[in-house]
Parts: C-alpha cells; structure tokens; sequence
C-alpha cells in the first residue's frame, strides 16, 4: 500500500463521519482522534453515535419496520447504547442475565427484549418472566421444563420461540456458524427435535409458542443461506400445522395465527478490510422478504412476521480503536528478509478477535499524513504473547514510528465485548462522539478498580 493510499479513509470500513483534515489529523464527527487521546489516553474506542443510530433506521427501512429488528445486544452493550436503541424503536436481544440487568437499568421496556442462550440459569429464566420479557428462545428440554415452572409460579403465561437447527453450513468461521448440527445451539430440525420441542412448549399451559427462531452463524456474505434457512423452517411450520392442531383451542387456524413470527437472527457480513464488501442488507431483506412470502404462499401458509437480530452490523463499523505506536523493530525472518513489529499500547485484551477467529484489520495513521515507502510489517499489542497480533501482514509506510497514534476501524462489535484484563491491563475507554463534541460513554479501568475486587 502506497503512502497516498494508506492516508485515505475506506468509507465503507470507516465511521461515516470520519474525515482527514488538510493537517492530516482524522476528525470524528467533527471531533480530532489525537484531542481525544490526549484527554483520555489511549487505547481508546471512539464511537460516532450518528452512524450506529442510522444503521439501526437502515435495518428498520429495510425489513419494514422498526419492530422487526432487534439489536443483539452482544455485540457491545451499555445503558446508553440501550437507550439509543429503545429510542429508535428497535427490540433488544440480551444472552445473559446480566445484559437483561443492563437493559433494564436502561429503561429499556421488557416486552421488547428476547432472551437468548443455550444454558440459561434458574435466576435468568425467573427474572425473564417476573419482569415480562417478550420472548425467550427456547434452547433445550430442560429450559423448556424449568421456564414453564418459573412461570407457573408467577402465575403468567410466557410468549417462547423455538430455536432451530436448519442444517446448514455457513461460509464463515467454525467458531460463529451456528445452523449446523454439530454445535450447542438450538434444536436439530434433521432428527425431529425441533418438532418435539414445539409440541413441549404447545403441551404447556404456562408457555405460548409465538413462532421459530434460527441463526445460520455471523460475518455471513452469502445471503442464499438465509433464504434456505426461513425455507427450511417454514416446512417445520408446516408440519406443526399439520400434526399438533389439537394442542390448540383454536385447531389449525388458531395454530397458525398464534405461530406468526419468523425469527431469521443476524450474523450481516461487514467490511473489515478495504478490499471488502459489506453484505447489502437492504437489497437481501428485500429478496428475503420476497422469498418468505414465496415460500409460505407454495406451502399454504399465512406470511410470518420476519424478525432479525443485527448486532455487528450496527456496532461494528461506527466504532475505531485508536493506538499509540511505542516499540517499533525489525525482526529478521530469514535470508535477508526482515518484517517490522509496530508495537501499540494495547492488543489481546481489547481486540481477542484476530487470535480467536483470525479476524484481520486495517489500519491508518490518524495524527498526521504518512509518506514514507510500505515495508512488510505486523502490528502487535504490549502482552506477554508472541500471539499478540492485530495485524498478522501488511505492508505499512516505513515513517510510522514511536508516538504516532495508530487506529483500526470497525471494532465496534465483539472488541469491548470480548475485553479482558490481561496482564492487569484495565479496559480502554469508550468515548461516544456527535456534532463535534466527545463525551464519556464507559471510563477507563484503572489498577484502583482491580484491586477494588479483592477481600482483604
């Protein structure tokens, strides 16, 4: 990569409101990264409110409504960000107790959250029926045993989805494909559990089966497989149609208009790397759309109501980590052939992605033009890991060195989330930026907060 192309900023990688100024300082909603470093330290994550809430009206323009999407809360979740969801008439899907906690501490209203995971505790299922939450996905026959119990004793009646397993394989990373069989997720469609798990939630009188739910995996780019999965599962609303009427007061039509919703997840492929193209959400939700419909129509059914769960595709690309550069080497590799080690003040403990998933970055010089010739190099976080790698190759302008400030786009999603204290190291900061203004979404850890954990 050339010094010219390394000073641009790949719009689709980028925030929407990132720009390089004529000084080649990179503002930020108006807002320049090196002031933030400067009164916040780094690393740091500065996120540009403005993109993260247009995405989020992207994804209701696109699959008809604001109701239909639920952000996944996964993927990086505070009570602001709670709060600019509810705010954009967004749901809400929480994975754990603590993220429901965290949402409700928000205000965000119950009967528009979902509560997912394959191994819910007695605590989290109880605190998702007391406090009304609008659907729990169910995820096996135990949960299914131990919610309708909860609920029993609440003396309420909880709306449930039944979580599929479509049988297909995701072109994606092992670790996040999540339709195929041989994983912890859901119900298998292939060997009638799913089935079996419709008619336990149906047999329930403290249960209400809403409809299905599956999720083919994340960073998903090919967008047939979310077809062949609503495909799939609309066979298996079918055959409930056909063999469980009799669990319902109202027969088959009753069936039918209780079983309504179509929940397809998330997994929305984003552009990590100039040379990527985000999956084009909208033209994919309007062929799904179709095909649900298609689909239904071909089987006689009545439409569902398409839900989705986009977490990265929201978080993700509005958020940028930005680093200082400390040690800078070359290191010889073999003849003559040297690579050179940018070393930042950061690394596996804010972004774990590129070791457990081989996730790859980009990245820019953000406090001043570069110009120098690109030379093989790797970017490398401060731990005490030779796998402490952000960027494993790239070729990188040979003037960046010690104190210039280094940031990677698109590190909104899993990044904060998947943060950890390594080597004692506190979790950056989060600064939320807006018509040129910064402000303090999640302070800094600091040694205080670690030591505050112990009992003496």
């Amino acid at each position: 990569m050339d010094a010219d192309t390394f000073n641009e900023l790949p719009s689709h990688v980028w925030p929407a409101h990132a720009r390089r100024q004529e000084d080649g300082v990179v503002t930020i909603a108006g807002v320049p990264l090196p002031e933030i470093v400067e009164e916040y330290g780094s690393p740091v994550l500065v996120l540009d409110e403005a993109d993260f809430r247009s995405r989020c009206r992207a994804m209701a323009q696109a699959f008809g409504g604001a109701a239909n999407v639920h952000y996944a809360a996964k993927a990086f979740l505070t009570r602001t960000v709670a709060r600019w969801v509810e705010e954009e008439g967004l749901s809400l899907d929480v994975a754990s107790d603590n993220e429901l906690q965290i949402a409700l501490a928000a205000g965000f209203p119950a009967g528009r959250i979902a509560a997912h995971g394959n191994n819910k505790t007695p605590v989290f299922l109880r605190r998702c029926v007391e406090e009304g939450v609008g659907g729990v996905i169910l995820d096996s026959f135990q949960e299914i045993g131990r919610l309708a119990e909860a609920a029993r004793e609440a003396g309420v009646v909880q709306p449930v989805l039944v979580r599929v397993k479509p049988g297909i394989k995701a072109h994606t990373h092992e670790a996040i494909a999540t339709a195929h069989e041989d994983q912890k997720f859901g119900f298998s469609l292939a060997s009638g559990s799913a089935l079996r798990a419709a008619r336990e939630a149906l047999e329930s009188p403290h249960l209400r089966l809403v409809g299905l739910h599956c999720h083919v995996g994340s960073q998903v780019f090919d967008a047939e497989g979310f077809s062949l999965a609503a495909e799939r599962v609309l066979g298996l609303v079918e055959q409930i149609l056909e063999e469980l009427p009799a669990l319902h007061p109202g027969g088959r039509d009753g069936l039918a208009g209780q079983l309504s919703t179509l929940d397809l997840g998330g997994g929305y492929g984003i552009a990590y790397l100039p040379g990527e193209q985000p999956l084009d959400v909208a033209a994919v939700a309007e062929d799904l759309l179709n095909k649900v419909r298609q689909h239904a129509r071909d089987r006689g059914l009545p439409t569902p109501t398409v839900t989705v769960e986009p977490g990265r595709a929201i978080a993700g690309p509005s958020t940028v980590t930005v680093y200082t550069v400390g040690t800078v080497k070359d290191v010889h590799v073999e003849d003559e052939r040297t690579r050179r080690y940018l070393s930042v003040d950061g690394g596996i403990s804010d972004n774990i992605r590129p070791v457990l998933y081989g996730a790859q970055y980009d990245a820019r010089v953000v406090s001043r033009f570069v110009d120098g010739e690109p030379v093989e190099s790797r970017v490398v976080g401060s731990h005490c890991e030779s796998g402490d790698i952000l960027i494993e190759d790239a070729h990188l302008p040979d003037d960046i060195g010690p104190g210039d400030l280094l940031a990677l786009p698109a590190t909104g999603a899993y990044c904060y989330a998947l943060s950890s204290r390594y080597n004692a190291f506190g979790r950056p900061p989060v600064i939320t930026v807006t018509s040129g203004k910064a402000r303090v979404m999640l302070r800094r850890e600091t040694v205080a907060d670690i030591l505050a954990l112990e009992q003496d």
